[in-house]
Order: C-alpha cells, then structure tokens, then sequence
C-alpha cells in the first residue's frame, strides 16, 4: 500500500488560498470533486471532527480526517499554504501543510487508519517538513513520496 495510490493529481494543491482554518478546510473538500451536497456535508463532517481537538499534528503539519458516507472508497487530498495558519496545533505553531483523508464508514480493505499512521510516520521524519515547504510542483510531492516509500 503505497499514499500516492489514494491520491488523484488533481486533489494535490500547493496554493492553498484561505486564511484560517475554515476556509482551509473547505478548499481541501474542494479537491475531492464532490457534488455540492456532498461537499457541504464532509465539510460539516470534518468541522466537527476538529472541534473535538485539533488535527494538527506539530512540525506545520495536519491531518483532517474522517469517515462518512459521502464517499465510497479511502481519498485523500493535500495542501500546502505558503503562509501559515492558526489551526491550534500541538505544537502551538501555524500550519503549512495539510493531509485530509476521507474514508466510508465501512472499508472492506480498512485502510483507512493504515494511512492515517504512514502519514504520520512520513510526518515525523527530520526532514519532510522542510521539503514539503519547499514543493514548487505536484511532482515534487510524488517525487517526495516516492523516495519515502510510502
């Protein structure tokens, strides 16, 4: 199992407008192509899961996630905002990366908390902060992914 098989290219943004947590969030949702009902329902989905604790995770990381029935497979999406911001993360520090997953409430093949954790392994290395700072292109994430082996 490898991260970038759940990924389509086109839900990997490295121009993340918003500036608070909110609007993050929307435009992540916006990278999975949902329907506009949908949408607004992960949305409300993944608010809610955050005010419940932050999902972010220190080193200017997050990882929203959820389950719910608007999908019917694992997808995640990324974002990268070159400004920080506020997300009330562990570490008290502003927030420039962002790894949403979204799995269906039942998984034949339950990947979706196998996931959640390599991205948190992935999360914890020395470097990959920096280098998912210093992206200039989806190809540089995949690059990236590639030569972590997740």
């Amino acid at each position: 199992m490898y991260l970038k098989d759940f990924f389509s290219p086109d839900a990997i943004t490295l121009d993340l407008r918003g500036g608070s947590k909110e609007e993050v969030l929307a435009e992540l949702v916006a990278l999975l192509k949902l329907d506009e009902r949908a949408s607004g329902t992960l949305l409300r989905i993944i608010q809610r899961r955050e005010n419940l604790g932050s999902t972010g995770i220190g080193r200017g990381i997050a990882i929203p996630h959820c389950r719910s029935l608007v999908v019917n497979r694992l997808r995640l999406a990324f974002g990268h905002r070159h400004e920080g911001v506020e997300y009330h993360a562990i570490d008290n520090q502003p927030v420039y990366n962002f790894f949403l997953i979204v799995a269906p409430p039942l998984e034949i093949s339950n990947q979706y908390l196998p996931v959640l954790g390599k991205i948190a392994q992935l999360s914890k290395e020395p470097d990959v902060p920096d280098r998912l700072r210093a992206l200039r292109s989806p190809a540089d994430f995949w690059r990236l992914l590639e030569e972590k082996g997740v």
